[in-house]
């Protein structure tokens, strides 16, 4: 069984000649590969999103495929389609990009919400239909979506039970002076990903994920994951609070980030670490109220302890 928190310390390292300064997103993003979930990369045009994505699928030895999502994309152009054979006389199936271990779509929120309903689907239930036959997709399969905010011109939101599919939502930001000045001398940056070493096979990734699920988590603190969950459901602050399945997925992305830290229990602070990424995108607040800053809020008045 590979060592998690090793291989953590690994992903860190090679990530950093690529994207530094962005542990804590790398952190983030290899907690919800563990998750076995999909990953939503909302940030401006050109910060590192493609990046990150192209690094994890090298250092985790994933077959990638990129699709650009346009105003124009059709189902076809993700699922695949029938294609009619004239030699054969027959429809051949020819499958699409999704048919891969990672895919990155890359500006989701460019396309209508008829081609991003193409990988509902294939995000929730690991294959697509396509003409009443079900087909199994690779495993692992991950998703990562890229999108631009929604104030950029010729976007469409996406709706919230696509949202809900995302197990995290992550923001890389401007990189800082040191990690700029690298890009600008071409000692960081894409030009390096050939350079970048696979830290797992896709086999033992599989392994890594069965870890998480032996991950102990205490009454006490059970019961703090809880309090939080019940917080976001306040009707004074939220208008859409967190889902079971949110909770579910707080609870998991706990577990997971307290393996990358070498533990086989779950503390506080793996919660508190997990909490923003996973519940910003799942909830809506009262009056327009921004959830980023509500659920900042929900961490500083929810105490550890029970009352």
């Amino acid at each position: 069984m590979p060592d998690i928190a090793s291989v953590t310390q690994q992903l860190l390292d090679q990530s950093r000649t690529i994207i530094a300064g962005k542990d804590e997103v790398v952190r983030l993003a290899w907690v919800a590969i563990l998750c076995d979930g999909h990953i939503l990369l909302e940030d401006l045009p050109g910060v590192g999103k493609t990046s990150l994505a192209q690094s994890l699928a090298r250092l985790l030895s994933l077959d990638f495929q990129r699709v650009q999502f346009t105003s124009d994309l059709l189902p076809a152009d993700v699922l695949g389609a029938q294609m009619f054979n004239r030699e054969l006389s027959q429809f051949e199936f020819h499958a699409g990009p999704v048919f891969t271990q990672l895919l990155l779509a890359d500006e989701l929120n460019r396309a209508t919400p008829k081609a991003q309903s193409a990988l509902l689907e294939a995000m929730e239930e690991r294959q697509v239909s396509i003409d009443g036959i079900s087909r199994p997709l690779p495993d692992p399969f991950y998703v990562i979506a890229t999108q631009n905010p929604r104030s950029q011109s010729g976007t469409y939101p996406l709706p919230e039970s696509q949202l809900d599919r995302f197990f995290v939502r992550l923001s890389l930001g401007y990189p800082d002076t040191e990690s700029e000045k690298g890009l600008l001398r071409g000692t960081l940056g894409r030009t390096l990903m050939s350079e970048l070493q696979p830290v797992l096979s896709p086999e033992s990734l599989v392994r890594c994920k069965a870890e998480v699920h032996q991950v102990k988590v205490s009454e006490a603190v059970l019961d703090y994951v809880m309090r939080l969950v019940h917080r976001t459901r306040d009707a004074d602050l939220f208008r859409l609070g967190l889902s079971p399945r949110g909770a579910l997925a707080l609870m998991m992305a706990s577990r997971a980030m307290a393996l990358t830290q070498g533990r086989h229990y779950v503390m506080p602070d793996d919660v508190q670490a997990v909490f923003s990424s996973v519940t910003e995108h799942r909830v809506q607040g009262q009056r327009q109220l921004d959830p980023k800053v509500l659920v900042q809020q929900v961490l500083d008045d929810v105490d550890v302890l029970a009352a």
